[in-house]
């Protein structure tokens, strides 16, 4: 997993997001996913962008994750609000 840092930098401007984001780390960083199925079926609201990129709801989806997932490693690639997830391109970022 790279990196909490973000994450916890993050969770710092909003201290509601530090309870569902430090469970999802937990859980992602004991994860063995072996195929998409897998991460949907933990994440059913997960959502693949393309470019190995996922999105994860957080915070009863307040906030947006974006990570791009390499098997085995995770990659931080966007923690926001729903609103500033609006202006990005998340198969990008």
């Amino acid at each position: 997993m790279i990196s909490r840092k973000r994450l916890v930098e993050f969770w710092q401007e909003h201290p509601d997001a530090k309870g569902p984001l430090t469970s999802w780390f937990r859980e992602v960083k004991h994860a063995r996913w072996t195929s998409t199925a897998d991460i949907k079926a933990a994440y059913r609201s997960a959502d693949f962008v393309g470019n190995d990129r996922i999105v994860f709801n957080i915070g009863g989806n307040k906030y947006r994750l974006v990570v791009r997932y390499r098997p085995p490693i995770v990659y931080i690639r966007f923690i926001g609000t729903h609103s500033e997830y609006d202006r990005i391109d998340a198969s990008q970022v």
